[in-house]
């Protein structure tokens, strides 16, 4: 299973990029309810062709599995985007997808 859509298209030499986590993202209030520890994605980054082109750190307060989208410049079709996410409890996800 997948932890992770994504679509990255490039446009003139624009490559604009959607992606949606999948993840529960249970706030401090969330989870005191519900008798478990919080946990949520803290930061995001992404790169292509071994440059960061996407970089942001994130809170409690994102939905559940947060879409999010960004540009960059600098990369052509077949190249690699690969996104990282990581969460309050230390899990990593990463994967990648060729530009379209």
């Amino acid at each position: 299973m997948s932890n992770m859509k994504m679509k990255a298209r490039l446009k003139g030499d624009v490559v604009k990029v959607k992606a949606v986590a999948k993840h529960d993202m249970l706030t401090y209030d969330q989870a005191k309810s519900k008798g478990v520890d919080a946990n949520f994605i803290t930061h995001i980054s992404a790169t292509a062709n071994g440059k960061v082109v996407y970089d942001v750190s994130t809170s409690q307060f994102w939905s559940k599995n947060p879409q999010f989208k960004f540009v960059f410049k600098g990369a052509a079709k077949g190249d690699k985007v690969s996104i990282t996410w990581v969460d309050l409890k230390g899990n990593t996800v990463t994967e990648s997808k060729k530009i379209r």
